[in-house]
């Protein structure tokens, strides 16, 4: 077994499987003690490194592509402080760091891991349930529902729209962007047959973040969404099918109609709001209308 203890965390190593549990140092980001200990098995790693510095080096982990549904999700958003796959290394403890690092190449050399992408994910991402404020809203996240609520600094037209929630059956993805400089950023959740191009600030599906200290963990919640979602790898027809549409002589069942009408009047409301523009509008509108 390897192990190296660090102020920023420990790492062990025992041939099959790395586990990386967060410090109780102050310079430890948020989101990594939140997240808590992350077990990998040695299949989901492309490879390691470690960089030494005058003071102070680093060991990197790098994850196959779409192993792990957080780094899918923050898309090499996550900074230092945040991120679980790094560590802090002091000058002193270099030779354990240069170890650990044999180690571990030697296991993905002997067992042969390759380092190309997989089609499913090879961590569980985080346990639900979750529940983060940060921002305009509130976003819980019970493993099956995705249910967000507006605070007093919620644009109005958004808050009328009130508490949404919705089902993971509904959602076809999740989005996470952090505030950089002064741009803001969000997490928004992508529901199937309701695209919208409305900015986060008035979109009824998203959370509008504004750079504080919490906004890292919306990450969490959309790993979290995201691995319970189809993987963007997988196969064709490993994925869900969207209903095969009727003949276009045949006209659409009763059902079906049903729920355009229930779309239109929703619209509507979003459009009277002031969450869809008139452009927004028009054109989902006439979407709906072809379809009918």
């Amino acid at each position: 077994m390897a192990e190296i203890i660090q102020k920023d965390g420990t790492w062990t190593f025992d041939g099959d499987t790395l586990r990386l549990t967060p410090g109780r140092d102050k310079n430890v980001g948020l989101l990594r003690r939140t997240l808590g200990e992350l077990v990998l098995p040695l299949r989901a790693l492309a490879g390691i490194s470690f960089e030494q510095g005058k003071k102070s080096g680093r060991l990197r982990l790098r994850l196959r592509d779409g192993a792990d549904p957080l780094l899918h999700t923050a898309g090499g958003r996550l900074t230092e402080p945040h991120d679980p796959y790094q560590l802090i290394v002091d000058s002193d403890r270099y030779g354990v760091a240069e170890y650990f690092t044999e180690e571990v190449r030697t296991a993905l050399l002997l067992d042969q891991i390759p380092a190309d992408p997989v089609t499913e994910y090879l961590l569980p991402g985080p346990s639900v349930p979750l529940s983060v404020s940060a921002g305009d809203g509130t976003v819980s996240f019970d493993g099956e529902r995705v249910r967000l609520e507006w605070n007093w600094k919620t644009e109005d037209a958004k808050a009328a729209a009130g508490t949404r929630t919705l089902a993971l059956a509904d959602l076809t993805g999740v989005e996470w962007q952090p505030a950089v400089g002064l741009e803001n950023g969000h997490i928004r959740f992508l529901v199937r047959h309701s695209p919208t191009k409305a900015p986060a600030k008035y979109d009824p599906h998203s959370v509008e973040l504004w750079g504080f200290k919490k906004d890292p963990l919306m990450a969490l919640v959309a790993a979290a969404v995201q691995a319970r979602l189809p993987h963007p790898s997988a196969p064709a027809d490993e994925r869900p099918r969207e209903p095969e549409a009727a003949p276009s002589q045949a006209a659409p069942a009763e059902d079906d109609h049903d729920a355009l009408l229930r779309r239109l009047r929703e619209l509507g409301e979003l459009h009277r709001s002031g969450v869809l523009t008139d452009e927004e509008f028009t054109l989902a509108k006439q979407a709906i209308l072809r379809r009918m």
